[in-house]
């Protein structure tokens, strides 16, 4: 049935690839998605997840895929279950384990590449409880004979009704924490009964088990009150005395830490100020190393001034590799740990994903340009021209027409350089509309990838304005912070200081017919936008913040606000700040059509955040609607509310466009 699943796809694409069109809304959601990306030790096999949608089950199915690192035909692996996430080879490279689910469990398998076998190795559970910046789960032992895993071996808790609250962080995404913890376990490669590593009232994870195997590291949160203070440590555990130890000692959050291949140090990114939220960032993360024995560690990339993730090591142990942003680009960088010589060679004009290197000293990833989709690259040692291997998208794409973004550059009202992408309209004759779109965040990007969205919106005969207000990663931290105790100051007047170049240089654009629209973050812009000026035909505000004072209260983020605005909302005039930046404040100035989109269990972002900015425009006698999403959190997961909120999003800017 993968099989068929699979080739069915494949056939429906070469159907349509007879003539080029626009992207339809279905379209957004045909393309197959490629996850991680697992080369073979030996660098000479690549093993990689890809998604697809099933549209009418309404879900989406996820393969295990092999391919050479020389290239050629893309291969199923049959005998892995659907959904296998966590992939890892084992280090004498004969066997994959992931974690997978299977009818109504989950379970850790190993599959022997030889032979094709998947064995089941034991039960996975997983705590429902929220944990911030979590990494990897799942480890092998460096004689790949033993399999580690951060999770919890405690049974599913009964309902509780009435429900009991005695913690901040007591919400998931959808729902509510079951308050069981994540530790360290280790079970034997061929199966076995789990041993736990670490057990007590604190979370463990972010695992990696390297060197003389002798000991794993994970981090933890040892704050009185993890919940109320997010600062993570990385701790080592000894596999066979069970003896736990604390490696740093920071206010500031380290993140993924990797052993280097002797064993020597760790590798890990980290940011350094007192107060690090456990939603969007404002400090940029760089890269670190600390003897594995402890001691002080080395901020090694501290020049770069950018965002660094996805670290992992050389096979030789004398450098460590990342990937940062900057100016819409994903770069793979490399620094060597004797010299702190940085170079970031791969990536410019494109977004890649995270670096994974082989014993060979290539590196597997994927890479995604405006008009294309992602897919898998290699890097030969000492090359520093990447190489594709798949082109999974290619005739898909190949089959429709792209509306190719221009790179927009203007100055601000302050002088400052702002970013921005125009993606003309598709087909279109005359002057055109334009939708302004606002990314998430506040600390996200625009950039160099592909945007199915986007393309949907030019096929309708809209142009589409993507622009990195201040605020935005990929520019320094100075601009990182540009929106801290300001959210819809410098970066409102970014957006608007984008439109108007655009309009000036551009003009086929309708200054007339324009619109906006954005979710989360860009919701809450989209709702601050209305409230400061009339000059958008319409707005769809996603996910939205109106309030900053009750977002506060009822978001999961609990530490976000105070973490943005100079500290508790209680602290001196702070309430007179939140409300003076709160789009509720000034909705009686509020005279544009809006749609705001929901989702019922958002807890990231909750639901009444919506409501009251809907109630209030109803009141003040404002076109506007309110259309709720059962069982959605924060960004849709079921693929019929994917298509809905996309098309449901065109057509209100269409109704709008035509008064």
């Amino acid at each position: 049935m993968q099989k068929l699943l699979l080739i069915t796809a494949l056939v429906s694409v070469q159907q349509i690839a007879t003539a080029q069109r626009p992207f339809s809304a279905a379209d957004t959601l045909a393309l197959q998605t490629i996850g991680e990306v697992a080369p073979s030790p030996d660098g000479k096999t690549i093993v990689f997840a890809v998604a697809t949608i099933d549209l009418p089950a309404n879900k989406t199915i996820s393969h295990l895929m092999r391919i050479s690192a020389t290239g050629g035909t893309v291969e199923l692996r049959t005998a892995a279950p659907e959904g296998a996430g966590s992939i890892r080879w084992s280090p004498n490279g004969e066997r994959l384990a992931f974690i997978a689910p299977h009818e109504k469990t989950t379970a850790i398998y190993t599959l022997d590449i030889a032979s094709g076998k998947l064995a089941r190795i034991c039960d996975y559970r997983r705590s429902n409880s929220f944990l911030p910046h979590a990494g990897n789960m799942l480890a092998w032992s460096p004689d790949s004979k033993q399999i580690a895993f951060a999770g919890t071996m405690e049974p599913d808790p009964p309902v509780q009704d009435p429900l009991v609250v005695t913690r901040i962080l007591y919400k998931t995404r959808t729902s509510f924490s079951d308050n069981r913890h994540t530790h360290v376990f280790v079970v034997p490669a061929n199966g076995g009964e789990p041993h736990a590593l670490t057990t007590g009232n604190h979370d463990e994870h972010s695992i990696d088990w390297g060197g003389d195997g002798t000991q794993l590291v994970f981090l933890s949160n040892h704050e009185a009150d993890p919940d109320a203070l997010l600062n993570y440590d990385i701790f080592a555990v000894g596999v066979a005395s069970g003896a736990v130890r604390q490696i740093t000692h920071t206010p500031g959050v380290e993140m993924d830490p990797r052993i280097s291949p002797d064993g020597h140090s760790i590798a890990y990114t980290s940011t350094k100020r007192k107060i690090t939220t456990i939603d969007s960032v404002a400090e940029d993360a760089h890269a670190w190393v600390i003897p594995i024995t402890g001691g002080a560690g080395k901020e090694m990339n501290a020049s770069l001034d950018r965002r660094t993730s996805g670290i992992a090591w050389s096979p030789d142990s004398k450098s460590i590799l990342y990937t940062v942003g900057d100016h819409g680009s994903v770069t793979g960088c490399t620094t060597f740990l004797r010299t702190d010589e940085t170079s970031c060679p791969i990536g410019k004009g494109a977004q890649i994903g995270m670096l994974t290197p082989a014993r060979d000293g290539s590196l597997a990833f994927t890479l995604s340009k405006p008009d294309m989709p992602a897919e898998v690259f290699r890097l030969e040692a000492g090359s520093r021209e990447p190489r594709q291997l798949t082109h999974l998208s290619a005739q898909f794409i190949a089959a429709h027409q792209i509306s190719k973004p221009e790179e927009i550059q203007f100055k601000s009202f302050d002088g400052a350089n702002v970013q921005g992408w125009l993606y003309p309209a598709l087909n279109a004759t005359g002057r055109t509309p334009m939708i302004l779109t606002i990314h998430s965040g506040p600390h996200g990007q625009f950039g160099y990838a592909f945007n199915a969205g986007t393309q949907f919106y030019a096929g309708r005969g809209y142009a589409v304005l993507a622009i990195n207000p201040r605020g935005s990663s990929g520019y320094g931290q100075t601009f990182s912070d540009g929106s801290v105790d300001n959210w819809g100051g410098g970066d409102y007047k970014d957006l608007m200081a984008g439109v108007d170049a655009v309009l000036k240089s551009h003009s086929k654009i309708d200054p007339e017919k324009l619109f906006v629209t954005g979710g989360s973050y860009g919701g809450f812009m989209t709702n601050w936008v209305i409230t400061q000026t009339n000059r958008f035909k319409a707005a769809v505000s996603a996910a939205s913040v109106s309030d900053l004072i009750s977002f506060y209260a009822t978001s999961m983020y609990q530490d976000l606000v105070h973490a943005e605005f100079r500290g508790f909302p209680w602290a001196g005039d702070n309430y007179t700040l939140l409300w003076k930046w709160s789009p509720l404040a000034h909705v009686k100035n509020a005279t544009t059509p809006t749609m705001f989109l929901h989702g019922e269990n958002d807890n990231d972002v909750h639901i009444t955040q919506a409501e009251q900015m809907f109630t209030a425009l109803r009141q003040r006698g404002i076109e506007s609607e309110l259309v709720r999403y059962p069982r959605e959190g924060h960004g849709f997961r079921e693929p019929k509310h994917r298509l809905d909120s996309l098309t449901r999003t065109v057509e209100w800017f269409d109704r709008f466009q035509a008064k």
